[in-house]
Order: structure tokens, then sequence, then C-alpha cells
């Protein structure tokens, strides 16, 4: 894809548009789960007994229903900028890598999402520290007012620039497989469809090209199958970060922010598998999977309706 027609940069414009409302809307759908998902990564000393369903009543009771999307308000600061670098990141490498590992091969797609995880994290991810900061917060125990005071606090008082990053090494190694996964699974299923379910999975493309353009539902279920292969594989990093963003909110959690390898050991021998690395997988399974096919489905309608989607031909 090449940037040197003014033409171009609107498909560029258009389609950070269609990542950025693709974020935000799946990211505002399962906002409540991601709260109680971060509280039981991070072993809150009030949700330590709690599973999914009393955490969120616990939430409701002891704080307000309103505080299920605590931390959002970062997160949507965070998401638009950071979906947009990314699906618009993953149609620049697609199209650079097309064909460069043979025309039936899908390993191309694989690569472009990984490096397009890669790109939209590098450039979001203090936001994502901030926000998991707001979301630890607990009614009465609040350090930090608002998402400015949170990043002023943590590069006064942490380290600087250092602390707002604190999780970045392992995010960066599970964003591979987890962007990468995701984006190769769910182009690889998408083709599949379209290709040997048409009548069942397809509409025609409404600009009349002779193409076909995923169903809804469709979208969807190929969505939610690849959120559920790539939180898999990679959701032990997931919770390595959230341990090393959120170390420096208690004294007595503080040597899980020094490392990532001693991080993760800490969690296996404290503990272990289930409880430690795999801890709240549940809730990331309720969580994950909607998103993920809420978030590719309204990025394929977004191209649709912006004209950026002129349908696959099989």
């Amino acid at each position: 894809m090449e940037f040197k027609t003014e033409k171009n940069w609107e498909i560029v414009g258009k389609n950070l548009l269609a990542g950025g409302v693709a974020g935000m809307v799946s990211k505002t759908s399962v906002a409540p789960l991601d709260r109680v998902k971060i509280l039981l990564q991070a072993h809150n000393r009030h949700h330590v007994s709690h599973g999914v369903v009393s955490g969120m009543r616990h939430i409701i009771k002891n704080e307000s229903i309103l505080a299920l999307y605590k931390g959002n308000g970062a997160q949507m600061v965070r998401i638009f900028p950071y979906a947009a670098t990314q699906f618009t990141s993953f149609e620049i490498y697609k199209r650079y890598l097309d064909g460069i590992f043979g025309t039936k091969s899908h390993i191309d797609k694989f690569i472009a999402g990984a490096g397009a995880g890669l790109t939209s994290v590098a450039l979001t991810y203090p936001l994502d520290t901030i926000r998991a900061r707001l979301a630890f917060q607990i009614k009465g125990e609040h350090v930090y007012t608002g998402i400015a005071h949170a990043a002023t606090t943590i590069f006064k008082e942490e380290g600087g620039a250092r602390a707002l990053y604190r999780g970045f090494i392992p995010t960066l190694m599970g964003m591979v497989p987890y962007a990468g996964l995701s984006f190769y699974c769910f182009e690889y299923l998408k083709y599949g469809c379209m290709k040997y379910l048409p009548w069942l999975t397809c509409n025609p493309c409404q600009k009349n090209t002779g193409g076909l353009v995923l169903s809804v539902p469709a979208k969807l279920i190929c969505g939610g199958i690849a959120g559920a292969v790539a939180q898999s594989v990679s959701y032990p990093l997931d919770v390595t970060r959230r341990r090393m963003q959120l170390a420096m909110t208690n004294p007595q959690t503080e040597k899980f922010g020094k490392s990532m390898i001693l991080t993760l050991r800490l969690i296996y021998q404290t503990n272990g598998i289930v409880n430690g690395l795999y801890r709240g997988m549940s809730i990331n399974y309720m969580r994950a999977i909607p998103m993920v096919a809420v978030s590719f489905s309204t990025y394929e309608l977004c191209k649709q309706v912006l004209n950026l989607d002129t349908g696959l031909k099989v």
C-alpha cells in the first residue's frame, strides 16, 4: 500500500476511524468483566475469595453499578489510538506481505497481525498502565483522582517514564501470539467461510462487485473463535503484565515489579498454574470471546459503511 496520493491517505484515515470505533465499542461492551478480571488477576485483598459473579455483586454493593466501568475513561483514551493503529497497521503489513509465503499460505496474516499488535501496544502502553491502576482502586482507598493525576503520580514517585512502561516486555512477548493468532484465525476462518460455506455465512457485497462479505453472525462466530484461541496461548503473560503494572500499589507486592522472569516465577511459586498464571481465565474467556468478536465485526461493518470493503471473490 503506497501513500503517495490524497486518495491513499483518505483510505488510511478511514481505516484509522474504523479501527478506533471498533476498539471503543468492543472494550465498552466488556468493561465490567475487564474490571473484575484485573481485580482477580492482581489478587486484590477485597476480592481474594470472589469469582466472576460474586466479584461483580461485591462491586455493585460496596461501590455502585457505575463502578463496574471504573477505569473505562482511561481505556477509551487508550483504545481509540490503539485499535486504530492496530487495524490500520495490519492492513498495511498484510498488503506488503501478500504472496511472500505463497498464495495458499496464511502465515503472512500471522506476521502482519503480530506486527500490528507490537506497533499499537508500543504507542499506547502508558495509558494501559494508568487504566489498570484506576480499575484496581476500591472505594474509600483511592490513590488517584483521574488519568492525569495517575500519570503524574506514577511518573514522579515510581521512577519516571520507566514506571509507566512497567510490564512492557511481557506485554510485547504476549502480543506476538495474541495479535498474531487473533488476526490469523479470523482471516483464515473468514476465507474458509467465504470459500466453502458462502450460502450459509455470506451476503453479496453492497457495491455489486461480485464479491462476498461475511454476515454479522458469521463475523461474530469467527471473531469469537479467534479470540478464544489467542487468549488461551497468551494469557500467562497477560497476568504477568498486570502484576508488574500494579506491583507498586502495595509494599507487599513490590517484588512483582522487578523483572518479567522473576514475576513469572513468583506467581508460579506463590499461586501455582491454575490460581496464579491462569487466575481469572474463566472470566477472560467470558470477556475475550465477545470482545474480539465485537471488535472484528464492528471493524468489518465500519469498512463496509466507509466503502473500504469491496468484498472477497473466491
